[in-house]
């Protein structure tokens, strides 16, 4: 070997990343190989000795958005390499990871991903057993994979979550196409599924979603630090909301405000968009986002809005008065579901129902109704009403969709469950919604809520109103303004 030869590979076997001109692929940091190696061994417990399972993960993203992975994917092994298949084999309790060959075009463009080429790399990152290159999947493949062995394979049927996205909503997008007479497309999921039927033609095909909720209704510590963080960031954002309130600023301006402090805090994307409504024609509409009106004086302002971090978010909403001061009838109301609220708050721990739960907030609430003095009929009925149904108090899941999967309300609370605690109370008569909302977690003893310091006491909240936020330290700049600069 000439000296030359020598030297070019001593040098590729001291500094690989020379290889491909960059440093190592980027790969998350928040979970260990030893988190899905627990999640795998529980989906290996529920689907048996006898059955594979094969997950299809998120395709290239189709423009210059922030490549993302569906949660179920991410949640099995953290990859983020887009068209990437992840297989595990009850039969031997084998888990292995099909990455598609080196794009070398797209890494000269965005940077390294793992890809086939990574293979050792990849399965000290994540645990897996084997790591393939998705130019094996072939027919001969799939012939031989179920060969004289059980005939059950399961995948997802249900949509596959991506930002900002909860199973529902998808679904509901996806029949929106499926029934449109000039489109008429099949779901990506359902094509996969079909695609399974096609080439496993002896194969039952199950549907793997029941046993990934079950998973994803108990969330590991690390799961619910990621969780904690982002409730923090969205506290944090809506306090730069209220504090950069003043009548005449538009709802977007607030928005923006929120945001910066979200990225700012090492957020990259939004768990959801956001709901910035002033007045009660926006704020009826409970998913307004237009988020374009003028903030007036006596109105209130509705924010619901969250970061997601690390795939995971929160949910947490206030109503505040623009002008500082709350009107008699804001103050009656908000108070009211305050202390509803406060209520639920007190009696969540594990091992009780969520109607439990309920009944003994209900009760606690009769001094409460013995001690306010509606100003208006239809207020106390709301009132009762609320406190009757539970409004949506103990609402939706939260994890890595705002609106995750997974119930934990159909049997008693178990340590892990994270939610939010949505109070609503309607006035159908007069167009008002009033809400609280919050995300907890259930502890060993009792519940934690990730926004306890966020201002909930009416008083708290108003002596933060107009304090002045950074949308008056840096104020936007008009078209005017910028047109005298030049």
């Amino acid at each position: 070997m000439n000296k030359l030869r020598l030297w070019s590979v001593i040098t590729l076997l001291i500094f690989p990343a020379l290889v491909h001109g960059q440093s190592d692929p980027f790969y998350q940091s928040h979970f260990p190989p030893e988190e899905f190696k627990a999640r795998w061994q529980k989906v290996f417990e529920q689907i048996g000795d006898n059955a594979i399972a094969i997950v299809q993960g998120a395709p290239k993203a189709n423009g210059f958005i922030f490549p993302r992975q569906a949660n179920e994917f991410y949640y099995l092994c953290g990859i983020e390499t887009p068209h990437s298949y992840l297989l595990l084999d009850g039969r031997n309790a084998r888990v292995t990871l099909f990455l598609p060959p080196r794009d070398e075009a797209l890494e000269r463009s965005e940077g390294r991903i793992l890809s086939a080429d990574d293979a050792e790399m990849a399965k000290r990152l994540t645990g897996v057993d084997e790591v393939s290159s998705t130019k094996a999947m072939t027919e001969e493949w799939a012939r031989n994979l179920l060969r004289g062995r059980s005939q059950i394979v399961y995948t997802l049927f249900t949509p596959a979550e991506g930002n900002a996205q909860s199973r529902y909503e998808a679904q509901s997008a996806n029949a929106a196409i499926a029934s449109d007479y000039w489109d008429g497309r099949v779901s990506r999921e359902a094509h996969f599924v079909q695609l399974l039927r096609t080439r496993f033609p002896r194969a039952e095909v199950r549907d793997l979603t029941p046993v990934l909720d079950q998973l994803r209704s108990v969330k590991s510590p690390r799961e619910v630090a990621l969780i904690r963080r982002a409730s923090q960031l969205a506290g944090l954002g809506l306090m730069e909301a209220i504090r950069s309130t003043k009548p005449g600023v538009f709802e977007y301006q607030l928005d923006a405000v929120a945001r910066y402090v979200f990225l700012a805090n090492g957020a990259r994307l939004e768990g959801y968009r956001s709901i910035t409504a002033s007045g009660t024609a926006n704020i009826w509409n409970i998913h307004y986002y237009r988020n374009t009106s003028q903030l007036m004086a006596g109105d209130l302002v509705l924010m619901d809005y969250a970061p997601e971090y690390g795939y995971y978010t929160s949910d947490i909403a206030r109503m505040w008065p623009v002008s500082g001061k709350y009107t008699p009838a804001q103050r009656e109301l908000l108070q009211f579901v305050l202390e509803y609220r406060n209520a639920i708050m007190k009696r969540i721990r594990p091992g009780v129902t969520v109607r439990a739960i309920m009944e003994e907030a209900k009760a606690a609430m009769e001094d409460v109704f013995r001690r306010t003095k509606f100003s208006r009929p239809v207020y106390e009925k709301a009132a009762r009403r609320l406190v009757e149904t539970g409004g949506g108090v103990f609402s939706h899941p939260v994890g890595m969709a705002v609106h995750d999967d997974g119930g934990y309300s159909r049997d008693v609370l178990k340590p892990g469950h994270v939610f939010s605690i949505d109070p609503q109370l309607r006035v159908p008569e007069e167009n008002l919604y009033i809400r609280y909302e919050d995300v907890v977690v259930v502890t060993e003893n009792g519940v934690e809520n990730f926004t306890d310091f966020l201002p909930s006491e009416l008083d708290d909240i108003e002596k933060l109103v107009g304090q002045g936020g950074m949308l008056q330290k840096f104020p936007p700049t008009t078209e005017e303004e910028l047109m005298r600069r030049k």
